[in-house]
């Protein structure tokens, strides 16, 4: 069979110039980062602990330290903080509101750093092989599952895969062109590699040195001679290295004095290398047989490549590819700590020997091996098609009918992929391949994941506060939160968000002022009791139910206020005016009145109805009315809120709200 016409002229464009091969990976790169971008939420836990930082950095106007809220954070240089930051400035700049809890403005970095790795993937493979492999090759990585997912994170890896990419391109020019002894590596490349490497070092630390250095390492023990690296001109670029890393750790020393290594390096990256870290422990290969899901497109490509890689380990080419990932790979295997993103720097390598490999027209096809592999391909979509139809049966109750149509395409484009490949059309499977991915990218993120509320608690209590301040509760409550301590709560809730259990919660709502607390199920007989020996009514205005996406737990999370909203804030009515809540009361004086005493009804009183703006207080029995003073004429009525909800009663999911 031959390649169908279409794709053909795809090729016959990208091979046309460079300019045109980087215009069709960028438009790959819309289509395929573009979904969920703005649209999903917070995601716990690490996204909102750097958007959170970045954000307490521009309250804060200190763009050396990075704290979340009272703690320093320490973990990891302050490179993705300030690019966030500059983002987030940007957006202010240009309007958009409330752009501090914007997520999607924290995303941009990771975005652009996204589509900088896949260009320069593009830009290394274009020195080792042809522009139509390299294409290729630029355009598989640009579909990785895993490389999505990063372009919609506020993190750090999307970021490093682009200075690791960076810095691989420049040494792929220098290495190929090594026997040339006219050759020189331009200053524009020369500057890109140790820019980038600097960038690096302020992002993540020893990570892209690391890549770097450990291909450079193999490469001149394979080929028996280091000169070549010569050719980077190590001492200017050291230079440059140091003034892009030298300032910010010269400033973070002196403001914490050695806290910042003690953290960074002692418990944070030697205590990963030492123990599986925050419980992400797991044995060596465990990267391998992830990269199966977390590679998809990709992987099922490599898997028919890897003979040709073994066959072809020693020329050039092929060994500048697994110099990239081999090395790395194997040190990430042997560390503790696994996460799937730590490979990601690797992964534009596997997809040069994929390329590599289909250009030589030696991928595997013979025996059962290679056929259960290609049969990755719709595999891997069918389980995704599977496992949000039964998320969203279970936890929503609900079908998302476009979401599913599009999965339900994405499976059809991944058939048509596999089938191209047991035809030996390795062009037009690759194409089909990214279309099936882009297809995933749409169903999911634009339309599966933000549809998918269960897991999205924080942004669903700010929305059941300021529902409540719409139906008339006090505005800019103080909160705490007992129980849910996730970190999207205190990015969008705001820094100040006080972390406390039940009793504390109690204790906080006595407090002054306009107050609201988050409380889960667990904790509220302890809130309830607390609230009690304080003599104080707390009021239920909402409850939140859903699935928390780390660990896995369900919660269900109360909504109780304390609300004091001042007499002049309502419009004054004309007539005789009722007493005003007095805002210095005891809380003892909001206990409700004993049964024998029932309360007055609203109807007796001669002012106007009031607004349901302030909390209401328990009319004293008739036997013992209390003496208020006289209010002058024209004094604005008190606002009443809803009757007290008893706390005990309130407590069931079921139980009716208070409006």
């Amino acid at each position: 069979m031959s390649t169908p016409p279409l794709i053909e002229r795809l090729f016959g464009f990208v091979e046309a110039s460079h300019a045109r091969a980087v215009a069709a990976l960028l438009l790959a790169c819309l289509v395929l980062f573009a979904p969920g971008l703005r649209s999903l939420p917070p995601m716990d836990r690490d996204e909102p602990r750097f958007a959170q930082a970045t954000k307490q950095m521009l309250e804060t106007r200190d763009p050396v330290d990075i704290r979340f809220q009272g703690e320093a954070r320490h973990k990891k240089p302050v490179g993705i903080y300030w690019m966030q930051a500059a983002a987030v400035s940007a957006g202010e700049a240009l309007g958009v509101p409330e752009a501090r809890t914007t997520i999607w403005l924290y995303r941009l970095p990771s975005a652009l750093g996204a589509i900088m790795a896949v260009l320069f993937t593009y830009a290394a493979a274009a020195a080792l092989t042809t522009r139509r492999a390299a294409f290729v090759a630029a355009l598989l990585f640009s579909a990785v599952i895993l490389l999505g997912v990063e372009a919609r994170l506020a993190k750090t890896d999307a970021v490093i895969a682009a200075t690791v990419a960076i810095t691989m391109a420049a040494l792929a020019r220098v290495y190929m062109n090594q026997d040339d002894r006219t050759w020189r590596l331009s200053w524009g490349w020369f500057a890109a590699f140790w820019i980038a490497m600097g960038v690096g070092v302020l992002v993540k630390g020893p990570i892209t040195p690391a890549v770097v250095g450990l291909a450079a390492l193999v490469l001149s023990i394979a080929d028996r001679r280091i000169g070549w690296l010569g050719r980077l001109r190590p001492l200017p670029g050291f230079a440059i290295l140091i003034l892009i890393v030298a300032p910010w750790f010269v400033a973070i020393t002196m403001k914490s004095g050695v806290a910042f290594f003690q953290e960074a390096v002692g418990q944070d990256m030697l205590a990963k290398v030492g123990s599986g870290k925050e419980s992400h422990g797991a044995p060596p290969g465990t990267y391998l047989a992830a990269f199966l899901g977390t590679g998809w497109p990709l992987a099922p490509f490599f898997l028919l490549a890897l003979p040709f890689v073994w066959r072809a380990r020693r020329t050039p080419t092929v060994l500048f590819a697994i110099a990239w990932a081999l090395p790395m790979w194997i040190v990430f295997e042997l560390v503790p700590t696994k996460l799937p993103h730590y490979v990601l720097p690797l992964y534009p390598a596997l997809a040069i020997l994929t390329a590599l490999a289909a250009e030589e027209g030696a991928l595997a096809m013979r025996g059962w091996g290679p056929k259960a592999a290609a049969g990755l391909l719709p595999l891997l979509a069918l389980a995704l098609l599977a496992a949000v139809t039964a998320g969203f049966v279970l936890y929503e109750r609900t079908i998302p009918i476009v979401a599913l149509l599009l999965l339900l395409a994405a499976f059809g484009v991944a058939i048509a992929a596999w089938r191209s490949t047991m035809d030996g059309l390795f062009g037009t499977a690759a194409v089909q391949a990214v279309a099936a991915s882009a297809v995933v990218a749409w169903g999911a993120y634009a339309f599966a994941v933000p549809q998918f509320r269960t897991v999205a608690i924080s942004p669903r209590l700010v929305a059941a506060v300021q529902a409540a301040e719409r139906a008339g509760a006090c505005r800019g409550p103080e909160l705490a939160t007992a129980g849910f301590r996730e970190p999207s709560l205190v990015f969008l809730s705001g820094t100040n968000l006080t972390m406390t259990d039940g009793a504390g919660a109690a204790q906080f709502l006595a407090g002054p002022g306009c107050r609201a607390v988050f409380v889960v199920s667990a904790m509220e007989p302890q809130f309830i009791e607390a609230a009690r020996n304080a003599g104080l009514i707390a009021r239920l205005s909402d409850r939140v139910q859903g699935l928390n996406l780390n660990g896995g737990r369900k919660l269900d999370i109360g909504v109780y206020w304390r609300q004091e909203t001042p007499a002049a804030s309502v419009p004054p009515a004309a007539g005789p005016a009722a007493p005003a809540a007095d805002p210095a009361r005891p809380i003892e004086d909001l206990k409700p009145a004993p049964e024998a005493a029932p309360a007055a009804p609203v109807e007796a009183t001669p002012s106007p109805p009031p607004s349901p703006a302030a909390p209401v207080q328990d009319t004293p029995a008739p036997s013992a009315p209390p003496a208020e003073p006289e209010k002058p004429a024209g004094t604005p009525p008190a606002a009443e809120a809803p009757p007290p909800v008893d706390p005990v009663k309130a407590a069931p999911a079921d139980a009716p709200k208070a409006p």
